[in-house]
């Protein structure tokens, strides 16, 4: 399979079940694929004490660092763009050379989020990905990964909901899990069935008529119905006697 630079996809992304499998990590760089994927906030190394062991802990220490957004410290701005044209200002961090992660190491490890002194929950994610520093010796030598700033590894990350939102319609809408007490083979049908039936809703959504088109269809009924109106007023002239 042709992956990396010339493959059909910049990479691979994915939450904290496949980011904590190093086998995982392990076969998709053997592969020459790239990743973003999530890190769980208890992720760690084993480290001497008073030393970072965590993404988590350098996050706080960058954190105490952070005055404000024009004195971020080591945070990097970036803007999240969302499908409906809104923006969102998110910070990034690059942990830098603690334990196996570094901009000049083979695995990268990122913070971001939305409030680098609080580090809300649910606005904040613990990321690892191989895609070089486009500073660093491996985006020169890397033929098959290209480099990735603070910005595109965020961005890639944020594609993953769109996996979420669809998955959470295929699985509790559509019964993509309701394949219980069946063979294989009809276990493989049914989720074929429930793909399809998923592609035409998806396809039949996006052919919707929108406002602009209905405004439009409806327009001409509407002057229609005027000027048999005004017909009436001027005595009925068009009027079946």
């Amino acid at each position: 399979m042709a992956v990396g630079r010339g493959s059909p996809f910049r990479a691979v992304v994915a939450d904290s079940f496949y980011g904590e499998d190093e086998g995982f990590k392990r076969k998709l760089s053997e592969l020459g694929a790239g990743y973003v994927l999530a890190l769980k906030p208890s992720h760690a190394w084993w480290h001497k004490m008073g030393e970072i062991g965590s993404p988590w802990e350098a996050a706080i220490a960058a954190g105490e660092a952070w005055r404000d957004a024009r004195h971020p410290g080591e945070w990097v701005k970036v803007a999240r763009s969302f499908k409906d044209g809104h923006q969102e200002e998110w910070w990034a961090l690059e942990v830098d050379d603690v334990g196996p992660y570094g901009p000049q190491r083979e695995r990268r490890a990122v913070v971001a989020t939305t409030d680098p002194e609080w580090l809300p929950d649910k606005s904040t994610w613990y990321l690892v990905s191989n895609l070089p520093h486009p500073d660093s010796d491996l985006a020169i030598k890397n033929d098959l990964v290209a480099a990735a700033d603070l910005s595109e590894i965020v961005r890639l990350y944020g594609l993953r909901m769109w996996v979420e939102q669809s998955y959470k319609q295929v699985k509790h809408v559509l019964g993509f899990s309701d394949y219980q007490v069946r063979s294989d083979l009809a276990i493989r049908r049914h989720w074929q069935l429930v793909c399809v039936a998923f592609s035409f809703c998806w396809w039949s959504y996006g052919h919707l008529p929108t406002e602009e088109q209905t405004e439009t269809e409806d327009a001409p009924a509407a002057s229609v119905s005027g000027r048999g109106e005004k017909a009436e007023a001027r005595g009925g002239r068009g009027r079946r006697r």
